[in-house]
């Protein structure tokens, strides 16, 4: 059997990040090659992966790389908030990003498919790979990319992304002035209370118009003081209690986070006299980390009972 060294077993670790135990039992299996101990470890990695599957992974980050004339969005979840503030699972979604970029799949089947960025492995053993050495449920959740000048805002804790997407002339794309619109777009879409759904009115589907205002109308009709008024005047009521509406779910009818007294519709509309040109805001996308997933329950005096067991 070939002599396994320390060095040889430093080499693995710095390639896969893997503890020095697993590392030498892998060598060990693989008689000192090299190429065997990280398939070993790969399929040691799948083997992990399988255990892993009906845990509960909400936390994670979502983050955003800029192209040229692009950007992209993503979400990667794992089990808890202090796998997600590691450095080698953030480098993880940094290049998971910049396989998106290049490689442009149509989802995230076709993503695991691709080859991880510069290397030979598939994203899919690269995540094998990660969750083996991490020792966590990692999952690839969803991303977008987005064409054009786009604004981007990452919130400090990874929590939420934005890519605002918008349309002017290349000129005026060129002025500071159109620059600091879209990064303060991006902004508006993150922090904002409610968020957008959409950017303008028009936008609105018929049917979400029409079942907010029966809920309206509804509410109205079980307030005792307008149970005598007629339906001309609840209308009217109505209409002014829809402007309301349109503030919360449309971005151009919300109130500017950033500017004073304007509404970002508003704002936008004082940036084209400043710049010379139209803009066109187009759409966004709004990724808020683990939105819409079942979130993990701990129960910290049954951990504690049991750390304190003899």
């Amino acid at each position: 059997m070939a002599a396994i060294t320390a060095k040889d077993v430093a080499a693995l670790r710095a390639q896969t990040g893997i503890g020095m135990m697993e590392c030498k039992k892998a060598l060990v299996e693989a008689e000192g090659d090299m190429e065997k101990a990280l398939k070993v470890l790969r399929e040691r990695g799948l083997a992990v992966a399988a255990k892993k599957e009906g845990r509960i992974a909400a936390e994670g980050v979502v983050d955003i790389l800029r192209g040229e004339g692009c950007a992209a969005i993503i979400e990667v979840n794992s089990e808890t908030d202090f796998v997600a503030k590691n450095q080698t699972f953030k480098d993880f979604v940094k290049a998971l990003l910049r396989t998106v970029l290049a490689l442009r799949p149509a989802d995230v089947p076709a993503l695991m498919a691709s080859k991880y960025d510069g290397t030979d492995l598939t994203v899919d053993e690269k995540l094998s790979e990660m969750r083996f050495t991490i020792g966590e449920k990692i999952s690839i959740r969803r991303f977008d990319v987005r064409e054009g000048y786009v604004g981007t805002y990452v919130h400090h804790d990874s929590s939420t992304a934005v890519i605002v997407c918008v349309d002017t002339d290349a000129a005026a794309a060129a002025k500071p002035e159109f620059a600091d619109l879209c990064k303060k777009l991006a902004l508006q879409v993150a922090g904002n209370t409610p968020a957008p759904t959409y950017v303008r009115r028009e936008e609105v589907p018929a049917a979400v118009l029409e079942e907010e205002k029966r809920i309206q109308v509804a509410a109205l009709r079980n307030d005792p003081k307008n149970a005598n008024k007629p339906d001309n005047i609840l209308e009217k009521i109505v209409i002014g209690k829809m402007n309301k509406f349109y503030e919360n779910v449309c971005l151009l009818d919300q109130g500017s986070i950033s500017e004073d007294d304007m509404t970002v519709g508003q704002f936008v509309k004082s940036v084209e006299k400043q710049i010379g040109a139209a803009i066109n805001v187009k759409e966004f996308v709004l990724y808020n980390r683990g939105e819409g997933l079942e979130k993990r329950e701990d129960n910290f005096a049954d951990e504690i009972a049991k750390l304190t067991q003899k």
